[in-house]
């Protein structure tokens, strides 16, 4: 097949991994070869349940015999969305209790873009630097990479950059912000936590001049930090949380959740503020519904802090210089990019699935799914320190 992958498909890298997968199940991905391949990425994030994790599966056949896709969104009541709605809104603390579905995470930061300068009336965003946020051109307009940036300008307007964990970067949220947009673990720029209670800073700043604080917790969200949502680390609320991701137990979808208030917003002058035709599809609304069921009615995300530190201590080595992140959002910094090239190669060569972060080159990824056992990660660890040993 990879002859015609290269010819038919568009690819995102001149070398593309093209493992060519047969199935997936639990913490495996298998080739069509039969070889197995423990998966330490998760689908980068996003299949936090692991692969055709039974409860999801059965949501999806379930829902299949019932109707698929019938109307665009937001006009018929489909139950799945709306059980989906409510119960992420059970688990957010108020005035968070109204959601807009979407296809992707970077559509549902397109659309908490849109909501923010709607209910303010002002224009300015800001962001951080290394900020990752999607690549629609509203979310690419969110990261100061001007290397990624430059083949597609101009982009849209408005757009400044702070620092994160910066205090002193916080004067420029003024009366003309409309918003102001973080990760709540910057991911790209190697897990980056913040530090010293700097995202109840922005939250209070915001405040002060009326601008809306939106936190991305597409990556961090959903479990995989030990809380369902990061910010529950950090003493902070945000305005407008944005979710995708490990959402949707391996199928597409975004959310981005806000006060009823704001988001009636959306509904008038204009009408039709934000249009999605597949946002809230019933099909990935029940996926999602079970998903978010399991994680939260089971010791997942406890058990996201024992792995975490499981990982920490089988994976001491004179190579690795750092292990940012928290649960299993983890980075290993080790000494150069080409370290971190031998390791992820080498390591799919031996039956182990490690990534890339977009903007630290020095960093290998390890987010498995929440559910991987205990043993599979002592299993990927020693593989890792095996590896790292032959350096």
């Amino acid at each position: 097949m990879q002859d015609d992958f290269l010819k038919y498909q568009a690819q995102t890298t001149p070398h593309p991994l093209a493992m060519e997968v047969s199935h997936a199940k639990g913490s495996y991905v298998y080739d069509t070869n039969g070889k197995a391949y423990l998966d330490f990425v998760a689908g980068v994030s996003a299949c936090n349940l692991g692969h055709s994790h039974s409860k999801v599966v059965n949501a999806v056949k379930e829902q299949l015999d019932k109707y698929l896709h019938v109307m665009v969104y937001g006009e018929y009541i489909q139950q799945p969305a709306l059980e989906l709605s409510k119960l992420l809104a059970k688990h957010l603390p108020q005035p968070l209790e109204t959601t807009y579905l979407v296809n992707s995470g970077t559509e549902a930061i397109e659309g908490s873009i849109k909501l923010a300068r709607r209910f303010t009336g002002r224009a300015e965003i800001i962001a951080a630097k290394n900020a990752y946020h999607g690549n629609t051109m509203g979310a690419l307009s969110l990261m100061d990479f001007e290397e990624r940036k430059k083949p597609f300008e101009p982009l849209i307007p408005d757009i400044k950059h702070i620092t994160f964990n910066c205090d002193w970067c916080l004067n420029e949220i003024t009366t003309k912000t409309a918003a102001v947009i973080l990760e709540t673990i910057q991911g790209g720029a190697g897990f980056i936590e913040p530090t010293d209670n700097y995202l109840h800073k922005v939250q209070k700043k915001c405040n002060a001049v009326g601008a809306v604080f939106i936190l991305d917790e597409i990556q961090p969200g959903i479990g995989r930090t030990g809380k369902l949502f990061g910010f529950e680390h950090y003493n902070c609320q945000p305005d407008i949380v944005v979710t995708g991701k490990g959402l949707g137990g391996g199928l597409p979808i975004g959310a981005f959740t806000a006060s009823k208030q704001m988001m009636a917003t959306l509904s008038d002058n204009p009408k039709l503020g934000h249009i999605t035709t597949f946002g809230g599809n019933p099909v990935i609304a029940a996926a999602a519904l079970a998903t978010l069921k399991e994680i939260t009615t089971s010791n997942l995300m406890p058990d996201a802090l024992e792995k975490e530190q499981l990982i920490r201590q089988h994976l001491k080595h004179k190579h690795i210089k750092d292990i940012r992140g928290r649960g299993l959002m983890l980075a290993l910094i080790l000494e150069s990019s080409e370290r971190a090239n031998q390791l992820i190669l080498r390591a799919q060569d031996q039956g182990l699935i490690l990534f890339w972060l977009l903007f630290e080159p020095k960093a290998v990824r390890i987010t498995p799914p929440l559910n991987i056992p205990k043993e599979d990660i002592v299993k990927g660890c020693r593989m890792i320190t095996s590896i790292l040993d032959s350096f």
